[in-house]
């Protein structure tokens, strides 16, 4: 491996020593063939463009963009066209050098006609990494197998603040279920030869007011402990390669002008040696909206100072602009050589220096497979959260019941799906050409299920004011022996929808009148079934209180209408947990479970903070009680803790449960939450059996950033037990003992769990 690794640095070396200017700069820039006419990136189309890609490759290329996902193109027409380009760079220009080709992997490759995975705010409810990772390696095999190289996923943003639109592309408002999921979608990826690319560093998802792009108002400590955190496990315990700068500002300094961050921290600090690359048009932001660059040739100055070494999506600033820029000497050519150094390493490690494309194209591949489906499924399913359930769930089999189907999700397959899925973020503007998989509907997935006669009644819209279809909705209520309600978002880009990037809300009621329709056909008195399919958490608290049962999907994908359908008949034992707190009012909002104790209710404020339903819940069909919670008295500081418990099902049905480990660290130096999620375990436990689990939490997870700035375990009192973040089923008190224990970069970050 170091043979391979100093061979690597020569050809780098020598391939640089080579290069003329315009060769550097081609390889530091990202170019983008077909954008033109679909909007789905911000500002897009307002910015220059470098002209045709083939006259713009005569240098050579760093990143090839979107070869696939931009238009509905057909995935071996787009191969060959892809090995078309790939083979002028190696045969056309002077030193031969492939690019990288990078695509949208959020929800699954963002490709026509590929497998759409359930968001990942559902990953975050589905509570399983495991299965995370073998979905992202299903992902990585469609990508590698297309020739693309690097998947912009996943999004490590913790979430502060459910307005902001964005929720839904994240995985928790906890940095560990955060860092642990995201690692493990991570290392899923990347063992299929596909570079993940983690985003958005940092602190994007604490805007102010939830909004897009908004400024961030946070201190280095919060960043730290909170933001810094799921990046941190996903970089040196993932080993991810590559990192994308946020949008963000915080205290008023831009990230991808900020070399505290992309370079003292990222590289200083934790050792990262991959690409940073920009979020879409950011260099060029630097100058256009945050206005700390006179020109496009100084924030290509600031940007590759900090530590930015490509700019995507094309060379706005990194090409003519810092060519001049260099020339008069406003800019150091050092860092160049340094971004396009990293560049060509990182080309190496792919293999893309010694691959010539002189084979066919790829054709056939299978971009919604049998595989695919399953892990769909399964993430559907185990990510489905019961929120409440009066009995009337699960309903057994009955031909003689009537079911009223109700809503504007009942009978949309767009509604299953996040922003970045191709459904939503290109088909949405090509109206008329078909998704090219198969998605069944809520409405096709209950008739399945053999509950009973279903009519089915839309009653509104999504996002608008008209009430003129309640009477139909009221009265097929009226008439039925129960109503499930399938309620909540569209997903959607820059306005188009009411979740998604650049949806942001400033309420976080139901969007339209879609609560009115839920109160009108309560009032008829019939059961209630409320589905919602969301893409952030909404005030629910009246829904919870009224309804017989609320079910909560976080756009679960192909198969979420399935695992919705099996639920509600029982074929699906529920066995999701919210990844999110859900709110009591917009009013409370921003608001998190990871709080100090002033940050909670007390006396000192007539507000109550108590949520609708605390990060961590969820019900089953089956019941689950703890037992011999047990960890030794004392642990060192710099050993971490060891926690033991029984699983038992009480009930005569398989099931699933996810056994959630919180502590308090009772005194700090700082102040600490008053809970903090430290480990966790999805645990299948047969009707009537026990199962004997052991949590292992290293230093890493009882850490915090101390006075001096620096991350410590001290010695003192902790509470620890199981349950959710705010209901404690079993407790116990350990002491840590020792000197203060400074936590560095070597040893895991990531807790684990054995289960017998």
């Amino acid at each position: 491996m170091t043979e391979l690794m100093a061979d690597a640095a020569a050809r780098v070396s020598s391939l640089l020593a080579q290069m003329t200017l315009d060769e550097k700069l081609a390889q530091i820039v990202g170019l983008w063939e077909g954008e033109e006419g679909d909007a789905v990136a911000p500002l897009q189309g307002e910015l220059a463009h470098t002209g045709p890609v083939a006259d713009a490759m005569a240098h050579g290329l760093g990143h090839i963009t979107r070869a696939y996902g931009t238009n509905p193109v057909d995935a071996d027409e787009r191969a060959a066209w892809l090995w078309d380009r790939q083979r002028f760079l190696v045969n056309e220009t002077r030193l031969g050098i492939p690019a990288i080709v990078h695509e949208e992997c959020l929800t699954g490759l963002n490709a026509w006609k590929a497998a759409t995975l359930p968001t990942p705010l559902a990953w975050g409810a589905a509570w399983d990494p495991a299965l995370v990772r073998h979905a992202a390696a299903l992902v990585g095999e469609t990508m590698r197998d297309l020739g693309i190289h690097q998947g912009l996923a996943p999004v490590l943003d913790v979430v502060r603040d459910p307005r902001w639109g964005r929720t839904e592309e994240c995985i928790a408002e906890d940095p560990y279920l955060v860092g642990e999921v995201g690692t493990a979608y991570v290392e899923g990826l990347q063992s299929a030869g596909v570079h993940a690319t983690l985003k958005h560093f940092v602190g994007y998802s604490a805007s102010q007011s939830g909004r897009n792009f908004g400024p961030v108002a946070m201190g280095e400590r919060t960043l730290r402990d909170v933001m810094l955190v799921p990046f941190e496990m996903a970089l040196l315990d993932g080993g991810a390669h590559s990192v994308m700068h946020a949008y963000t500002e915080i205290d008023g300094m831009p990230v991808a002008a900020n070399p505290a961050l992309l370079t003292d921290l990222l590289r200083g600090e934790w050792g990262f040696d991959g690409t940073v690359v920009a979020d879409y048009f950011g260099v060029a932001f630097l100058h256009l909206l945050h206005g700390v660059a006179a020109d496009l040739g100084d924030a290509a100055r600031q940007a590759l100072e900090a530590g930015v070494d490509i700019e995507l999506p094309t060379g706005d600033a990194y090409l003519a602009p810092l060519k001049a820029a260099l020339e008069d000497g406003r800019a150091d050519m050092a860092l160049v050589d340094r971004a396009v150094a990293r560049v060509l390493a990182h080309k190496a490690e792919l293999g893309l220096l010694d691959e010539d494309f002189s084979g066919p194209p790829p054709t056939g591949v299978d971009l919604d497979s049998s595989a695919h489906r399953d892990a769909a499924r399964r993430l559907a399913e185990e990510s489905v959260v019961l929120l409440t359930n009066d009995g009337t769930l699960p309903l057994a089999a009955d031909a003689g019941r009537s079911i009223a189907l109700i809503g504007p999700n009942a009978d949309r397959a767009q509604a299953l799906f996040g922003c970045y899925s191709f459904t939503n973020h290109v088909l949405a503007q090509r109206p008329g050409i078909e998704m090219g998989f198969a998605a069944p509907t809520v409405l096709e997935a209950l008739g399945g299920e053999g509950l009973g006669a279903v009519t089915f009644v839309a009653g509104c819209a999504v996002d608008d004011g008209d009430r003129s279809g309640f009477a139909d909705a009221v009265a097929a209520a009226a008439s039925a022996d129960v109503a499930v309600m399938a309620m909540g978002d569209h997903a959607g880009l820059f306005g188009r929808g009411t979740s998604g990037e650049g949806c942001d809300r400033d309420d976080l009621e139901l969007p339209g009148v879609q609560r009115a329709l839920v109160d009108a056909v309560l009032d008829t008195g019939t059961p209630v079934v409320l589905v919602l399919l969301t893409g952030r958490p909404y005030v629910l608290d009246w829904a919870l209180e009224r309804c017989a049962a609320v079910l909560q999907a976080f756009f679960p994908g192909e198969e979420g209408a399935g695992a919705i359908a099996g639920v509600l008949s029982g074929r699906v034992n529920p066995s999701g947990r919210l990844p999110v707190t859900l709110p009591r009012s917009t009013g409370a909002q921003p608001y998190t479970y990871l709080h100090p104790a002033l940050g909670g209710d007390g006396e000192v404020s007539n507000l109550s903070t108590t949520p609708a339903a605390p990060f961590g819940h969820g019900l089953s069909y089956s019941r689950f009680a703890y037992g011999d919670l047990a960890t030794a008295t004392t642990a060192a500081t710099e050993a971490g803790l060891t926690v033991a418990l029984t699983v038992t099902n009480e009930s005569d049905r398989d099931g699933s449960d996810v056994v959630q480990l919180y502590g308090h660290d009772l005194v700090g130096q700082v102040t600490r939450p008053v809970a903090q999620l430290l480990a966790f375990a999805r645990v299948e436990v047969p009707a009537g059996a026990t199962r004997h689990v052991t949590l292992t939490v290293p230093p890493a997870r009882l850490a915090f950033t101390g006075r001096e700035m620096t991350r410590i375990v001290e010695p003192g009192d902790w509470d620890l037990w199981v349950g959710t973040s705010a209901d404690r089923e079993a407790s116990v008190r350990v002491t840590l003992v020792g000197d203060v224990h400074t936590v560095t970069a070597a040893g895991t970050r990531r807790s684990s769990a054995t289960v017998a």
